[in-house]
């Protein structure tokens, strides 16, 4: 967000991906959002959902909704509705409200 510092949306994902070969759960995450949008790196769906399946893995609520997405809309892996309604209850769980509002609809 450049707080305190210049904006450098490269630096920004050179930063995320130490965290995540780390295992650090919002490093995957965020990583996967850049990679998602294209910020900062190549856009690239795939790794998108790959990182934010790894936060997910680590129970992360938003990887879960966001690698949830991935599976319900197909993109960046096989599409899987099942899978997607099971990430969203994790989600949901923790009382994370993006993963009930999901999970309801």
């Amino acid at each position: 967000e450049g707080k305190g510092v210049v904006q450098d949306v490269v630096k920004a994902a050179e930063l995320y991906g130490k965290a995540a070969d780390q295992g650090h759960a919002d490093g995957q995450y965020n990583l996967g959002r850049m990679y998602e949008e294209g910020k900062g790196v190549v856009q690239d769906v795939v790794k998108a959902a790959e990182l934010y399946g790894k936060a997910a893995d680590q129970d992360l609520a938003i990887g879960q909704c966001f690698v949830g997405r991935m599976y319900e809309e197909g993109k960046g892996v096989v599409q899987d509705v099942v899978k997607a309604a099971e990430l969203y209850g994790k989600a949901a769980d923790q009382g994370h409200a993006y993963g009930q509002y999901n999970l309801g609809r």
